[in-house]
């Protein structure tokens, strides 16, 4: 049993090790595990409602593990919000840059190029909340209520049902071909165990709201563990 839990560890942590280590641009920050918003407001010299406003959060109490957060003005970032990270200590180190200058960035536009290699199904009904942005949101929140049936964006096997990574709740990940993976959050109930087969629009979990502050699915695409937007692998909507 012991062995079996240790290889799920190192399982989850190869699969989602490359979202944290995936670098982020001068005046943004990475969330790591453990981290408030206050906290991070506080070690870049920013305050929570400026932060809160960058990044159009709805709380202060809601931020999860993975994201990617504006820590400087729009207009810029400062050397110093660039270069503090690099001292950080404790709850992790910083994914954002160690040079001590910074330029104001263009905004890149979307990359809407179909993917190839994968076609995805909606793994949930409900509002779509937040889009995939590349920046502060890697994924999709799809709100509706609790009990609201998870599917299977498209067949795969389970690498991950479990609730061991702080931010994510009861959580399932999906291998699929191609080095693709698919990323389930926030459920009320995981139907499906690892190791096992599924097919695409098979109901592997529930919504719920485990670590999230409302009723939701947090979805997220990846390939060779870089998240890329959903919408270019899922039918329009």
């Amino acid at each position: 049993m012991r062995a079996r839990r240790i290889a799920c560890a190192a399982a989850l942590a190869l699969l989602l090790a490359a979202c944290a280590s995936t670098p982020v641009g001068p005046g943004y920050y990475r969330v790591k595990s453990g981290d408030t918003l206050t906290q991070i407001a506080r070690e870049h010299g920013q305050g929570v409602s400026d932060l809160m406003r960058w990044n159009r959060l709805d709380s202060a109490n809601r931020i999860d593990v993975g994201q990617v957060l504006r820590v400087a003005p729009p207009g810029g970032a400062t050397a110093e919000s660039s270069a503090t990270p690099a001292t950080r200590s404790g709850s992790g180190q910083s994914a954002g840059s160690r040079s001590g200058s910074a330029k104001t960035e263009s905004a890149k536009p979307a990359d809407t190029t179909p993917l190839r290699g994968i076609a995805l199904a909606w793994p949930a009904q409900g509002t779509v909340a937040q889009r995939f942005n590349g920046s502060s949101s890697n994924g999709l929140r799809i709100v509706n209520t609790a009990g609201t049936p998870v599917v299977a964006a498209a067949a795969g096997s389970v690498a991950y049902a479990s609730n061991g990574l702080r931010g994510y709740g009861n959580l399932v990940i999906i291998r699929h071909a191609s080095d693709f993976l698919t990323i389930y959050a926030h459920n009320s109930r995981l139907l499906v165990k690892q190791g096992q087969h599924v097919s695409q629009g098979q109901k592997i979990a529930e919504m719920g709201n485990s670590d999230s502050k409302q009723v939701e699915l947090y979805f997220e695409l990846r390939q060779n563990g870089k998240p890329v937007d959903p919408a270019r692998a899922l039918p329009a909507r």
